[in-house]
Formats: structure tokens, C-alpha cells, sequence
């Protein structure tokens, strides 16, 4: 089978590799579509993220759907031809992180795509996947599997909301407004915020942010001044979610949370500096939130039902032939949100 396998920076290649043999607890599975993170693409770019660097040949990818081909003697309730959301979450289900039901911290966490480890946990990229039986959630008829592939990065807005806490009748703040932070406004609106602005310095994520249920957009390239009402009294957002990974935005965001806020930091753009004496002043809590592992149950049947929909965030789709060509395209954030690689007829 043929995989997208990264090198290093800027290193990028369509290699065959072997799949592995199926075990009774095991599916395998075709795969349809998959979608392109920004992990992906500091892998692929500049060879990892922070203090994570590829030190060996690995496979990317992570959010992916697919047709199940192939049946495991141990698996039930799945059945050949099935089509199938797949969950990139593998914990260990034994560590002190599971047993206290944090999987998505687990200690020997197989997370596909992840640099974190060595040996590297190998990504889905690929146009076969050999899986584990839970891994596999059934789609909706109706529901593309391009779509489907969008239950993960949907899955890490809900694990947010989660961290966030009840966010019922709060005003809201989302500052990045890529695919992950679109799709948290969605979820967002489905929980039950009583007003959400988003904010980028690009047009292209605002509009999709707009479709995705925001209330107002705001660029704050151009409209500097637009959070400005948003500062008074100590400031007017109950909850704050920054998804840039950007020091300015968290910033913002502090100059504009109420005393006794949550501020969630969602994306990773690196060690930044932070306001302590702001942070304290307003009694702010300021908390991080990583991945998922409960809410992908919860992101594919948001899908099936129709309660989210994340047509708007998909802006193309490539054949695995032209895999490469898909990454420079989701580099280019004038252009692109989510770029998803077609790597069946499906």
C-alpha cells in the first residue's frame, strides 16, 4: 500500500510500505478521506513542532474515515462494507491516566501521527489501515465520509467545551478561526452560548466562522479597534477560546475576559511570555486543553444528526496521487482551511 511518509523538513513522500498482519480484535479498513492538521504541517515543514522533531521515517496523518474491509474473528457490531469514522485515540486503557479516566493523557497513549514518542506512533495516511476494533464508529447514510473525517478535529472543540465548563447562556470569544476553531463555534452553538464573536486576521476563516453559527466576526487585522467596546468594566467574555496559538490573541483575549473568566488555550504556537500581573488581577482561569478521547463518540453523532455541520471548513479535496500537492495547499491560509487528501473512490 502506498503512504504519505515524512522525512524531515520539507521532505514529503508517497512510499510503499507493508500492512500489518490482522489480529481477531482487529478491522481492516479502506481508507477514504483524510484530513490535513496544522501538526501535519509542522511536521511536514519544518520537521516537528516545540522540543517534537522526526527523528525517524513517519507516516502523517490523523483524521481520517474509511470503508471497513475486513473483519477480526473478535470483533461485533461491525460489518464488512461498513463505512466508518476512525478515532486516531489508542490509550493503554491500564495506566493511573486511563484508570482515572483521562485517556487522552495516557502514559503509553498511540496517538496516530505523533513524533512524540520514539519509535514514533505511525500516522493513517495510508490507502489500507489495520485498526482496532473500537476504534471504528459507524456514519450515517446521509453523511459523506469527507465529512466524517472531520469528527476529530471537531472532537478536540468539544474536549475544550469541556474543559471550559458549562458555557449556557455565556458570551463567548474564539480567537483563530481555522478549521478547529470553526468547528468550536459550531459546537459552541449546539451548547448553548448565548453570543459568540470570533475574531482572525484573515477574511476566509471569519466567513467560514459566520456559516459555522458566529454571531460577529472580527478582523483584527483590519479592525483593530472592534474589541475595543469589548474591554470596559474589566471586559465582557465570560469564556474565551484561543485556537491561533498566537501571543497578541491571548493577549487580547485577557484584555477583554471578565474578572473570573476561563480562558482556554487551544492551539500551540510555542513558549510565549504571559501578563501574570493581569492574570491575577482578574482572577483568571487560565487552562490548557489536549486532544480528546470520549468525545469522538460524541462528534460522529453530532454529524450523523445533523446538529453540526462542517460542510463550510472543507475547501478541497486532492487525490492521494497529487498528496504532496494537497500540502502546499493547506500551507496556504489565503486559500485553504481544511484540505483533505481523497485516497479512495468512495
Amino acid at each position: 500500500m502506498r503512504s504519505v511518509i515524512c522525512h524531515g523538513p520539507c521532505d514529503l513522500r508517497l512510499e510503499q510500505r507493508e500492512l500489518p498482519t490482522l489480529k481477531p480484535q482487529q478491522l481492516q479498513v479502506q481508507v477514504a478521506y483524510g484530513g490535513i492538521c496544522g501538526s501535519d504541517l509542522h511536521y511536514a515543514q519544518h520537521g516537528g513542532f516545540g522540543t517534537v522533531r522526526i527523528k525517524e521515517p513517519i507516516a502523517l496523518g490523523h483524521e481520517v474515515s474509511g470503508i471497513v474491509q475486513t473483519v477480526g474473528a473478535d470483533v461485533q457490531g461491525v460489518a464488512v462494507g461498513q463505512r466508518i469514522a476512525i478515532s486516531p485515540s489508542r490509550p493503554c486503557g491500564h495506566c493511573r491516566f486511563c484508570q482515572a479516566g483521562q485517556h487522552n493523557h495516557c502514559l503509553n497513549m498511540r496517538f496516530y501521527g505523533s513524533a512524540m514518542p520514539f519509535p514514533h506512533i505511525q500516522g493513517a495516511f495510508s490507502e489500507q489501515l489495520v485498526i482496532e476494533g473500537y476504534q471504528a464508529h459507524p456514519i450515517a447514510d446521509h453523511l459523506s465520509l469527507s465529512e466524517a473525517a472531520l469528527a476529530e478535529p471537531l472532537s478536540v472543540g468539544l474536549h475544550a467545551i469541556q474543559r471550559a465548563g458549562s458555557v449556557l447562556g455565556k458570551q463567548v470569544l474564539v480567537t483563530g478561526c481555522g478549521p478547529i476553531g470553526s468547528l468550536l463555534i459550531g459546537a459552541l452553538r449546539r451548547a448553548g452560548a448565548a453570543r459568540i464573536v470570533a475574531a482572525d486576521i484573515a477574511d476566509l476563516p471569519l466567513k467560514c466562522a459566520k456559516e459555522m453559527g458566529a454571531d460577529e466576526t472580527i478582523n483584527l487585522k483590519t479592525q483593530a479597534e472592534a474589541l475595543d467596546p469589548y474591554k470596559l468594566d474589566k471586559g465582557q467574555f465570560d469564556v474565551v477560546f484561543e485556537a491561533s496559538g498566537s501571543e497578541a490573541a491571548l493577549r487580547t483575549g485577557l484584555d477583554v475576559i471578565v474578572p473570573r473568566g476561563v480562558l482556554i488555550t487551544v492551539g500551540m504556537g510555542g513558549d510565549i511570555s504571559l501578563p501574570m500581573t493581569q492574570i491575577v488581577a482578574k482572577e483568571v482561569d487560565l487552562r490548557g486543553t489536549f486532544r480528546f478521547h470520549a468525545e469522538f463518540a460524541t462528534a460522529v453523532r453530532f454529524l450523523n444528526e445533523g446538529l453540526v455541520n462542517g460542510k463550510p471548513v472543507i475547501t478541497g479535496v486532492l487525490p492521494m496521487d497529487r498528496a504532496l500537492e494537497a500540502f502546499e495547499l493547506a500551507a496556504d491560509k489565503s486559500q485553504s482551511l481544511k484540505v483533505q487528501i481523497a485516497f479512495a473512490d468512495a
